[in-house]
């Protein structure tokens, strides 16, 4: 029952998690309502190229981090949540709780 109410509440916070880096993601790609708008014909066009490039990054990683947040909830669809990738031991519930995406055990994090 403890492993079932586990993997509800980590499907619940990956959940969030993964609505909270869309939303995150949208606002920094062109194009969408909520991305940042940069002027071309502004002075400092280093500047411009600057923040685009740090915006780009920054969707990179946040685009990584979802893909984790997906690889965790394909895995409690498929009853593979919670154990190692690796050794294929079980993840401790701490580690869990801490990090909901953990691929790996403490061993093999």
């Amino acid at each position: 029952m403890a492993e079932q109410s586990l993997e509800s509440d980590a499907r619940d916070e990956l959940a969030a998690e993964r609505t909270r880096l869309e939303a995150q993601i949208a606002g920094l790609e062109p194009g969408t309502g909520t991305s940042p708008t940069f002027d071309d014909n502004f002075a400092d066009s280093g500047q411009v190229a600057a923040e685009q490039g740090e915006n780009k990054v920054l969707a990179g990683q946040l685009r990584t981090e979802l893909d984790e947040v997906e690889r965790a909830l394909a895995k409690l669809d498929a009853g593979t949540y919670g154990a190692c990738e690796t050794c294929a031991q079980p993840i401790s519930a701490d580690r869990l709780e801490a990090m909901p995406a953990a691929r790996y055990c403490i061993d093999h994090a």
